[in-house]
């Protein structure tokens, strides 16, 4: 059975609804997952997962969330050679070119790691809607894939 870990920095809910929703569908899948909040995470914890993914929030001016800056260093650093990566998270388009890009320099940060990019990156404006589940299942349903 593959595993996954599931990472998420939040604020507003969002980012922990945007995990909420691609742990679910990995878990209907068949994964086994562990979810939990960045600063209870370590980037090596990744080493025990088959599936890795980032849900990070975007703050301001497109800066990383604070709590998670250790964590994205952290990454950057680890060989996860033969894991399948994705990142989601939820931003506000009301920053127009600093939209969503925290999850654009966590899924960089997770290409310099070795693992393979199973789902491109996806981008959600403020909470997640219908349509915007149906994207995370399938986010999910590309690295349940990629990783089989």
């Amino acid at each position: 059975m593959a595993s996954a870990l599931v990472v998420y920095a939040t604020i507003t809910g969002n980012n922990e609804d945007v995990a909420d929703i691609v742990a679910e569908e990995l878990k209907n899948q068949g994964v086994e997952v562990e979810e939990t909040e960045i600063t209870m995470a370590d980037a090596a914890d990744f080493n025990d997962a088959d599936i890795c993914v980032v849900c990070p929030y975007t703050y301001d001016e497109g800066a990383l969330p604070d709590e998670g800056l250790d964590f994205y260093d952290d990454l950057q650093e680890e060989d996860l050679s033969g894991k399948v990566f994705g990142v989601a998270g939820s931003g506000d388009t009301a920053y127009a070119d600093d939209y969503c890009k925290a999850v654009d320099k966590f899924d960089a940060a997770f290409a310099k790691t070795g693992a393979k990019r199973a789902a491109g990156p996806v981008h959600i404006n403020l909470a997640p809607d219908q349509d915007d589940i149906k994207t995370l299942d399938s986010f999910a349903d590309k690295l349940v894939k990629a990783a089989n």
